[in-house]
């Protein structure tokens, strides 16, 4: 099992994602605990009412909308009345189990998971302090619970891969099939909130997977000017279309003033995830003598990286930016070091793709034509002959033990013969 906790300050934007996957079938709500009614005669007022009664306890408080994730491993089929008792669990073990909290069961992917929303403001106004909680209460309480229950472990640093869990649990943007603010809202949420990105342009290397990006308008607009910002949906060929939305309009308000607020603390945010995309890319490049264009990204694609190469109206490639969806990081390709450039990247790229063959027997080859070069009368590698594999073996022709080393004979001195030295002398 796999425990994800995203916090903000916006506890209608949590609660109407989830609504909104209710709605469309994608989703259901399976537990609503301290909230005083059935499930079925819950509004969408109810719940927001009950959850705003107490974030209005103290004004102070700006971070107290939670948003937990439990998923399970694909191979696991589990009954909606043990998610209830997981999830029910899984929040007392944490401290939250006397708080309000709605339980969704998703079913937009391949595997169990259930979305929870709760907040951390108590009844009394203080808040539950949620620093740290991630790594020093939900992690042990996720191990806890997997043997309590009987679920598939998840260890080391590739939990997400493990359990094929997709970058973000959203949908890309089409015009036409989701109301266009809905859509815009869910995306550019779950992204400004989950991934480090540090300038608008690495903002919409990540957007533009989902068909959304977010336009500052031409340097000579007033838009501009103002520090204005626009969401808009994209089509196929990358066009804007339908309506755009202001950023202030949106749940979350991720105007350009705030999501400047998150540049600064997202470049040591993504430090640490930093070596671990330059040793994924190196190992890509290890794999083969040459590789083509086509298949860098392709592999890159398998690592659950996307590569976007930035060009002109000219069709100059000017950037490259990697967008590591494991991690969630995005990094220029200058950022990680000048190997990294598009310059450094694109000279590296081949017509056609050769694999490396392993050291082993690249090395046997390699000293066989040496030794071929060098003696080729009697190489130490001869192919088999044709009568076959054991008569080359004995074949006295090419097989001659030695007698021994031969000794040297001493030569006798003859009386009255002088040696060159004493002639000369």
């Amino acid at each position: 099992m796999v425990a994800k906790i995203i916090t903000g300050k916006n506890i209608r934007g949590l609660l109407r994602y989830n609504e909104n996957k209710v709605e469309n079938n994608k989703a259901e709500l399976i537990m609503a605990s301290r909230f005083g009614g059935d499930i079925d005669q819950l509004s969408f007022k109810n719940k927001l009412t009950r959850f705003e009664n107490l974030t209005m306890l103290n004004s102070r408080v700006k971070t107290n909308a939670m948003h937990i994730m439990l998923n399970f491993d694909p191979s696991e089929k589990i009954s909606t009345g043990k998610l209830q008792q997981i999830a029910a669990a899984y929040m007392e073990k944490i401290g939250f189990g006397d708080q309000p909290y709605l339980v969704y069961q998703h079913k937009d992917t391949s595997h169990e998971h259930v979305h929870i929303v709760t907040t951390n403001m108590q009844a009394h106004g203080k808040r539950i302090d949620i620093h740290n909680i991630g790594k020093l209460i939900s992690e042990p309480a996720r191990k806890e619970l997997e043997i309590a229950y009987n679920l598939v472990k998840a260890e080391g640093n590739d939990l997400k891969e493990a359990l094929g869990i997709k970058p973000i649990h959203i949908e890309k943007a089409v015009y036409g099939k989701t109301p266009t603010k809905r859509a815009i809202t869910n995306i550019v949420t779950e992204v400004a909130n989950t991934y480090k990105f540090t300038t608008v342009a690495e903002l919409n290397a990540v957007l533009k997977q989902f068909n959304i990006i977010a336009d500052r308008g031409r340097e000579d607009t007033l838009m501009f000017e103002k520090k204005g910002l626009i969401y808009s949906i994209l089509d196929k060929e990358g066009n804007k279309v339908g309506i755009p939305f202001k950023a202030s309009s949106l749940n979350g308000k991720p105007t350009l003033k705030n999501l400047e607020e998150k540049f600064e603390k997202n470049k040591e945010k993504r430090k640490p995830y930093k070596d671990d995309l330059k040793k994924r890319i190196d190992k890509i490049f290890a794999g083969y003598r040459d590789i083509t264009k086509a298949t860098f990204l392709k592999e890159l694609q398998r690592q659950n990286i996307h590569a976007m190469f930035r060009q002109n109206e000219q069709g100059f490639i000017y950037g490259l930016t990697f967008i590591d969806n494991k991690n969630r990081t995005v990094f220029n390709g200058n950022d990680l070091g000048k190997a990294y450039s598009v310059k450094a990247i694109t000279e590296r790229f081949a017509l056609t793709d050769r694999i490396t063959q392993p050291n082993t027997y690249l090395k046997s080859r390699l000293q066989t034509e040496y030794l071929k070069k060098s003696n080729p009368e009697t190489a130490y590698f001869k192919p088999p002959e044709p009568s076959g594999f054991l008569a080359t073996l004995f074949d006295k022709a090419d097989y001659e033990p030695s007698t021994g080393i031969p000794c040297k004979r001493k030569r006798k001195k003859r009386k009255g013969i002088a040696n060159d030295n004493q002639l000369t002398q």
